[in-house]
């Protein structure tokens, strides 16, 4: 018997398992917080039923049921509600003990209204008030005409200030930009009569977005909420409105792709706790497109160099131990290492060459999404330069001498032979770089990420792409959401959802490199590192 148990372990047969069953363990765990996440993120864009509370004293909240903790030693056991009506009430949710109850319902006729500001309104509409009238509202729905027109108005103001006043502006600075510079006088004169039609036309614009401005605040609506208090609601600041109590699942699932919708494409509002997050999607996906650009030619330069031309000497294995040293580094370190280097030393000298015109206010010489990506793609190169030196490593020696023997020279080996053979490897270490800088946010929260971007690094205006911008990060989004929200509750379904967000981006391009990866290994062979 014991034979036999030596004869069982000599063939590792026991390890085998033991591996298979950790992997198996880690997929789980992996495939649960991915579920979790998933659960605890899309519910909050479920239509939820509003609960009408009636408490013992005889008054009645309105909200949705969030929460509950039952009874202990201590405490009677409470209900949480997200009761909305912020800037009336001061909060979004109340807890109610269980014993304060009266009786819950849930009327058919509670309108649930998302607005731009504030959160959620939660009540009945009343009557609708125009320039011209004011007149009953009949089964809680605003006029389609009155939604359309508002909707007309919002997209001019929106037109007007974001577009035409913003390209006024931009001119009017390059201008200004201009006049500082040595310039003859009649460039300057003409630069000062365009500055005054500029000023003119802006007058002009000026005007007309504050006659839509008034046009667009006329129309509103007056709605009664739990306490019996009624507000007027201006219908422009109305994202979307519904009666949850009142749907059907279609009428639901409408809802919920209509809120996934917003949430992948438009702007954040409400302190990044509402709205969505296109900005950080869009700033993640290029940050990581730009770094993965600039790591992999340096991390397969330093890798041949290393691996084909330098000599195993002291010097070679020091530069061997220092990259693999530099792997584990903290982040933040290289957060400070770019701001230093390359924010304040290569953006400031740029900005001194190029921009004097511009300071004190820097150009470049301030954080951006060029200087993060370049500082990620630093922190990234060990692992690229690791993962080739293994490719390159394994590329048989008898095919490098039969290169040589044809006559080919010893680059013409390297780059028809050498490479082919070994980019399943490099793009396996592309993957792992592109897979840690997606998700790290330490280096870039001194280095160019910010709360809310104004403007996205690439637009239509000249020179359409703008790296010196500063720029929005899913991951830090999740930080300032999860850890600066002064709405902590309402903004747990941001966090849920951005987590998940970042997840799905990161497998996309990991399985984006992967299918790159299988390409190349059937189409050229070699590696299978």
């Amino acid at each position: 018997m014991i034979q036999n148990l030596k004869s069982y372990l000599r063939y590792g047969s026991p390890f085998i398992w033991l591996s298979g069953a950790f992997l198996s363990i880690a997929l789980m765990m992996i495939a649960g917080l991915i579920l979790f996440i998933s659960k605890e993120g899309l519910r909050a864009f479920w239509p939820s039923p509003i609960a009408q509370v009636e408490l013992n004293d005889g008054s009645k909240v309105l909200g949705i049921l969030t929460d509950y903790e039952s009874a202990t030693a201590n405490d009677t056991a409470k209900y949480q509600f997200r009761v909305g009506n912020r800037d009336l009430n001061g909060l979004d949710f109340r807890w109610i003990e269980a014993t304060s109850i009266k009786s819950i319902l849930y009327p058919k006729d509670i309108v649930l209204v998302e607005r731009e500001e504030y959160g959620y309104l939660i009540g009945r509409f009343e009557s609708l008030v125009t320039r011209d009238l004011q007149e009953p509202i009949v089964n809680n729905r605003i006029p389609h005409s009155v939604i359309s027109k508002t909707e007309q108005l919002r997209s001019q103001i929106n037109e007007i200030r974001k577009t035409k006043i913003g390209k006024i502006n931009q001119k009017v600075e390059a201008n200004r930009l201009t006049l500082k510079s040595k310039i003859d006088e009649t460039t300057r004169r003409h630069i000062t009569e365009e500055n005054l039609l500029l000023e003119s036309e802006y007058r002009v614009l000026s005007t007309q977005l504050d006659q839509l401005e008034t046009s667009a605040n006329q129309a509103s609506v007056q709605v009664r909420i739990d306490d019996g208090r009624a507000m007027d609601l201006k219908i422009r600041y109305i994202v979307r409105y519904f009666e949850p109590n009142n749907l059907n699942l279609w009428g639901k699932s409408l809802i919920f792709f209509s809120r996934i919708n917003e949430f992948l494409s438009s702007q954040p509002r409400e302190s990044n706790t509402e709205g969505g997050v296109f900005p950080a999607i869009f700033g993640t996906v290029l940050m990581v497109l730009i770094m993965s650009i600039l790591v992999v030619p340096l991390g397969v330069i330093a890798a041949i160099y290393l691996k084909e031309y330098a000599r195993n000497n002291l010097l070679t294995r020091s530069i061997r131990i220092a990259v693999n040293n530099l792997a584990g580094v903290p982040s933040i370190v290289f957060g400070v290492f770019g701001l230093g280097f390359f924010v304040y030393g290569i953006g400031g000298s740029i900005d001194q060459l190029f921009y004097s015109n511009a300071l004190p206010a820097p150009t470049f010489g301030t954080g951006g999404i060029l200087w993060a990506s370049l500082t990620l793609a630093l922190l990234t190169i060990p692992v690229v330069i690791v993962a080739t030196e293994e490719s390159i490593a394994a590329i048989p020696r008898s095919q490098r001498e039969a290169s040589l023997a044809l006559g080919s020279t010893k680059w013409q080996t390297i780059t028809h032979i050498v490479l082919p053979g070994s980019a399943p490897g490099i793009l396996t270490g592309f993957i792992l770089a592109m897979a840690r800088g997606a998700g790290e946010v330490a280096p870039l929260m001194i280095t160019g990420v910010v709360k809310l971007a104004p403007s996205l690094p690439i637009d239509s205006t000249w020179p359409f792409f703008h790296l010196d911008r500063k720029f929005m990060h899913l991951g830090f989004h999740i930080f300032d959401v999860g850890f600066q929200s002064p709405n902590s509750e309402a903004a747990k379904p941001m966090v849920f959802m951005t987590a998940l967000l970042l997840v799905l981006i990161v497998i996309s391009l990991n399985l984006a490199a992967l299918i790159l990866r299988k390409r190349a290994r059937k189409n050229l062979g070699g590696s299978t590192f």
